[in-house]
């Protein structure tokens, strides 16, 4: 069935929804040979802005078919509403792909390294960007038990320290004594 001879304003938001998905389409397929990070991002930034247009045409779509439905025959509605769910399907299908991408490009800034140690922050990155949450959260566990264990070595070192020159003085002090 020929959209025009229904309405045309759904034709042109069809048509508009039909160039917003090969945009996507193309758009998806970029993707996948950009390797920097940051391009990365700003791509996947452009395809969501897409998607949001294509839903807004889609809301617009529907409003049309339900400002139609009490002049169209029971065929044209059911037609014009299998339409409809085929748009959302398709553009759920580009939704899912931009979160599986979004996913896979996920950086997790919790093992960033301060400057000076980006080969490190780096790895740390690439670790943190493969695990998964309760991965992190045992990773960043054990780090903090790392850090509290290095803490107690510090003060046990210190209280170590404060002893000897205790004992220091003391031994100085005798020897002060016993020199007079």
């Amino acid at each position: 069935m020929d959209l025009a001879s229904v309405n045309e304003e759904l034709a042109e938001i069809d048509g508009q929804i039909a160039d917003i998905f090969r945009a996507l389409q193309n758009g998806f397929q970029k993707l996948d040979k950009i390797k920097d990070a940051n391009r990365r991002s700003r791509q996947l930034e452009e395809l969501t802005d897409k998607m949001r247009d294509c839903k807004r045409l889609i809301k617009d779509f529907e409003r049309v078919v339900k400002d139609e439905a009490g002049s169209v025959d029971p065929n044209t509605a059911k037609f014009l509403n299998e339409r409809k769910q085929s748009l959302i399907k398709e553009l759920n299908s580009y939704v899912a792909l931009k979160k599986q991408h979004a996913s896979e490009n996920k950086r997790v800034d919790l093992f960033d390294a301060p400057s000076g140690e980006d080969a490190f922050g780096e790895e740390n990155v690439l670790l943190a960007s493969n695990m998964s949450n309760q991965q992190l959260m045992q990773h960043g566990d054990n780090l903090m038990d790392e850090t509290d264990q290095a803490l107690a070595r510090s003060k046990q070192t210190v209280q170590e320290t404060i002893n000897v020159g205790t004992e220091t003085a003391a031994a100085l002090k005798a020897q002060a004594r016993h020199s007079f």
